[in-house]
This record gives structure tokens, C-alpha cells and sequence, in this order.
């Protein structure tokens, strides 16, 4: 793990002022009217992983070429895949921060995902990462280039689209909820796709695209080009297929990317749905807790998981008045990239404190 410059820098960002286009703010506050009131589940149920490698004092965790193991990270489960390569020391580190396992001695969150990127959207500043440039399996954050797509193509959102048996997922043999057969508008389809994470969904987009899937997939590979995603390749609009690979660094800027889309911000976020199904209601939910939660305001979210991929997590959050960008990838564990995402709060919403405590004159630790 590894903070970028030094802690200072993360009070400058609690200091300026939000430079994000008012859209985004404005559809995150009409999202968080549709949320529920439930919470999210706890992070006190977060299953029990190993304790991320600590920095040493004054220094910062820098990734070295990382080892695989069945497509994952090895460094979840092997140690000495990291170097050490010395910072700028941390200013008052953790004085108000949370007790307990949250933080290591450095102040710093210890989080459980195998690689992560945490960043401000206003400015591009990182403010940690870890393993930052491995590149991935990605599973369903797929789906976020996937509605990029859709909606660049400028597509009829309101023709009808049929799930067809070509959308069965027969390299995994997934389940879905949307049987074959099922009418649906593209843009529930859409829906559907960011919120649930339906792959017969994500499927049907592609196949209903102009030139079929080989079209759209060549598609998202121009689409991530342009935006500067060296390190990331699609085969597939569902993320089923483990060749769509990516790095917690690129999906900082695909999530960034997203954000500009206000039928992604609303539907990523969209805590629950009810759609026919050949008649039949049925209620669709949000696959992060997190968008229901009153404590968090959320702009984008996707969640993913392949058994290549582990869990994995991606949000454009407002923490300290700000955009955030959060990316945690391979997460072990059921609760752990919620968990996850929840210390980053808590850390982000720490070092506030300490600005507020320097502000009323006491003035930094030395």
C-alpha cells in the first residue's frame, strides 16, 4: 500500500473547493432520493483475511512485476511480492483516525483487496494504491465500457430487444433471472446490466448492436483507446470471459469516464427495479449495499466477480465534498471490498478531522 506524496496533500483536497460538473452532483442527489433507508451490511461481518503487508516507517508500498497464481494475484496468498521505496514522511498520522484493525502504524487504511487505487476526481491526484498497474481479470465492470458503448452508438433506448438462447451463459453456466424470451426495452436492458449485473442483459445490448457482438467488442476496445486504457482489453460485453482485463489504474479513468453519462450515474446507483417479465413482476436489485446506505452519497458504482477476478468493486463516491474515485480489485472474502470501501471512508473522513482540529489553531504534529 502507498500513499501518493504525503498526507498534507489529502488535507489540500478536503481544502478545495469541488471542481466537478454540477450534472454530476445534481443526478447523485436525484439517485440518493431513490435509495433505501436500509444500511449497509456491516463491516463488523467482514470474513476474517490475512493482514495486508505493512509499510515500513517513512515508506510507501510500490507493486513489483506481480506473480500469478490461477489468474490472480499471488501476492493475496504469497508475501515478498512488494518492494519498498522511501516518501515523504506522514504529517499527524492517524491522531483522530479509527482504532483497531482499521489503520496500520503509519496511519494508513489496510485494506484487503490484492490491488486498489484510490483518487480524486477533481484533481487526479492518488491518494493510495496498491499493486496499481497489475492488470486483471475485471468480471462485471465490463458492463460500465459495455453502456458507454450503447449510449455513444446513440441507439433507440425504447426498441424492443429479445433475450435469445444465444444470451445463456454457457461458459460458466451462470443463472439469470431473465428467462429466454423475455421482451425488454433496450434501456431496461440497460438497467438491468449496471444495476444487477444481468449478463443475459449486457449480452442481449451487444448482440443488438450494429454488426453484432464482434462489432460492438471492437467497439469497446476503440472505446478504451481513446480514453487511454493501455492496460485494458474487452472480449466480451458481459465480463464472463476472463480475457477482459484491466489495472485498478486504467478503471480510475473508466469510471471517471462514466460519470459523464447521466443514464450510468442513474441506473448504476438505482437501489431497486421492478420489471415485467412476460407479465410477471419481479423486483430487481442493486448488487452494492452500499447505494442504499444514507452515509454514503454515490455517483457511480459497479460491482464484479469472476473466480479469476475475485470481488471486485469500483464507485465514483462523494467523500469530503469531493468526487472520489474507488477501485478495489480481487478481494477475498464476501464483505470485504464493502469493508473495504467503508475504511477508505472512514480514513478520508479522519484526516477532515485533523484538518478542522489544525484550523482551530493547535496546528499540525511534528
Amino acid at each position: 500500500m502507498k500513499i501518493r506524496n504525503s498526507l498534507i496533500a489529502l488535507l489540500g483536497v478536503f481544502a478545495l473547493g469541488a471542481a466537478a460538473p454540477a450534472d454530476v452532483f445534481a443526478a447523485v442527489q436525484r439517485a440518493s432520493a431513490k435509495k433505501l433507508a436500509a444500511p449497509a451490511k456491516s463491516a463488523a461481518k467482514v470474513e476474517k483475511t490475512a493482514k495486508a503487508d505493512k509499510p515500513a516507517k517513512g515508506g510507501r508500498l510500490v507493486a513489483a512485476a506481480p506473480a500469478r497464481s490461477g489468474g490472480r494475484l499471488a501476492a493475496r496468498h504469497e508475501r515478498g511480492q512488494a518492494r519498498f521505496v522511501a516518501a515523504a514522511p506522514v504529517v499527524q498520522r492517524a491522531a483522530f483516525a479509527p482504532s483497531g484493525q482499521d489503520i496500520d502504524q503509519e496511519g494508513n487504511p489496510l485494506l484487503h483487496s490484492a490491488a486498489f487505487m484510490i483518487a480524486d476526481q477533481a484533481t487526479g491526484n492518488v491518494l493510495l494504491e496498491k499493486n496499481s498497474d497489475a492488470v486483471l481479470p475485471i468480471a462485471s465492470i465490463t458492463k460500465l465500457m459495455t453502456a458507454m458503448v450503447v449510449l455513444d452508438a446513440r441507439l433507440n433506448l425504447g426498441e424492443i430487444l429479445t433475450i435469445g438462447q444465444e444470451d445463456v451463459d454457457t461458459l460458466r453456466g451462470s443463472s439469470s433471472h431473465v428467462p429466454v424470451g423475455t421482451d425488454l426495452t433496450r434501456e431496461d436492458m440497460l438497467r438491468l446490466a449496471l444495476m444487477s449485473s444481468e449478463n443475459r442483459a449486457a449480452s442481449a445490448l451487444a448482440r443488438h448492436y450494429p454488426g453484432g457482438l464482434p462489432a460492438f467488442v471492437a467497439a469497446m476496445n476503440r472505446k478504451a483507446a481513446s480514453l487511454g486504457l493501455r492496460e485494458t482489453r474487452f472480449s466480451d460485453s458481459t465480463g464472463l470471459n476472463s480475457a477482459n482485463v484491466s489495472s485498478a489504474r486504467d478503471l480510475v479513468k473508466m469510471v471517471s469516464a462514466a460519470s459523464r453519462y447521466p443514464l450510468i450515474r442513474e441506473f448504476s446507483t438505482t437501489a431497486n427495479y421492478v420489471v415485467s417479465l412476460n407479465g410477471r413482476q419481479r423486483q430487481f436489485n442493486n448488487t452494492n449495499a452500499l447505494v442504499s446506505s444514507p452515509d454514503w452519497q454515490i455517483g457511480v458504482s459497479k460491482t464484479g466477480f469472476i473466480n479469476e477476478s475475485g470481488k471486485c468493486l469500483v464507485m465514483q463516491a462523494w467523500l469530503l465534498n469531493k468526487p472520489m474515485i474507488i477501485v478495489l480489485l480481487d478481494s477475498f472474502g464476501r464483505f470485504t471490498r464493502v469493508a473495504d470501501a467503508q475504511r477508505v471512508k472512514r480514513w478520508l473522513e479522519s484526516a477532515a478531522v485533523q484538518q478542522k482540529v489544525a484550523a482551530n489553531g493547535r496546528g499540525p504534529a511534528t
